[in-house]
């Protein structure tokens, strides 16, 4: 699939611009890995979803995960497709709540840095400083809040700096230049470029967006750029990897997670993702 550059793009934002205190844990170990050549691979995992989840997290970073995500399973998770509702739902149902996922991460010991994603519902009702202290607390390196736009994030990015978590921040194929460029200033960790319009899910073929977005991303910054939403098989991911630094694979995970794969399925899934990627 060729790739059309957009006619526009706002100026490269390099690292430090606008942008207070230095690299965080998350951004760090994404450059270096950058730097040595390596394509970025951050899977996605339902936090509490089975009493092994944390068995989960350590066997995705085991078989060569960058970073992982957890997800904070929220009710009414309105950017995630029908795959990850279902994985919130019967964590829910189990009883996980975020500040109980966010206390497990202390003791997990995964050896990667992890990014918990939620939506702002849950911080605003926790309380900017406190749900970011709580998060630092656990050795988690940042947040993602995917509902959080970019001109209403000011007193949650003040918190979240305050307390050495990094939010990272989603550019849409839809955001203008202008939006984009202050959006990469906000953000921490990487800049995370949205595949496709609409919601989480497994794909068949990966959509010409993805390949859009991440071109124009990796022209307005400097942070990692990966590209999430719509990645799901070793193909498409290697597709992406040839413009963006890398991809965050989320329901085609979740869904092994859900068919009962456990902690195996899910570390050969990475590993084939891992090993797809880096033949580039």
């Amino acid at each position: 699939m060729s790739v059309v550059q957009p006619t526009a793009v706002a100026a490269t934002v390099q690292v430090g611009e606008g942008r207070s205190g230095s690299p965080g844990a998350l951004e760090t170990r994404l450059r270096q890995r950058r730097a040595e050549g390596r394509k970025l691979l951050v899977p996605y995992v339902t936090g509490g979803l089975g009493g092994d989840w944390l068995d989960v997290v350590r066997a995705v970073a085991a078989a060569g995960a960058d970073a992982i995500e957890v997800g904070l399973p929220f009710s009414d998770p309105v950017m995630d497709g029908p795959t990850i509702q279902e994985a919130s739902s019967r964590a829910l149902e189990s009883g996980a709540t975020p500040q109980g996922i966010v206390a497990a991460l202390r003791e997990a010991e995964v050896g990667v840095p992890i990014a918990v994603m939620t939506y702002y519902n849950v911080v605003a009702r926790t309380g900017h400083r406190r749900m970011a202290t709580e998060i630092a607390r656990s050795g988690i390196a940042a947040a993602i809040l995917p509902d959080l736009p970019v001109d209403e994030a000011g007193p949650w990015v003040d918190a979240a700096d305050a307390a050495g978590v990094e939010t990272v921040l989603l550019a849409a194929p839809t955001t203008p230049d202008d939006r984009l460029a202050a959006i990469c200033r906000r953000s921490r960790g990487f800049l995370y470029a949205v595949g496709l319009l609409g919601v989480t899910g497994e794909r068949h073929e990966l959509a010409a967006s993805s390949l859009l977005i991440a071109a124009r991303c990796k022209q307005a910054t400097d942070l990692p750029v990966l590209v999430g939403v719509g990645v799901s098989t070793t193909d498409q991911a290697r597709a992406v990897c040839a413009v963006a630094d890398g991809v965050v694979v989320g329901s085609a995970l979740v869904r092994r997670l859900l068919d009962g794969a456990g902690p195996q399925g899910a570390g050969e899934l990475v590993a084939d993702l891992r090993s797809g990627i880096d033949r580039g």
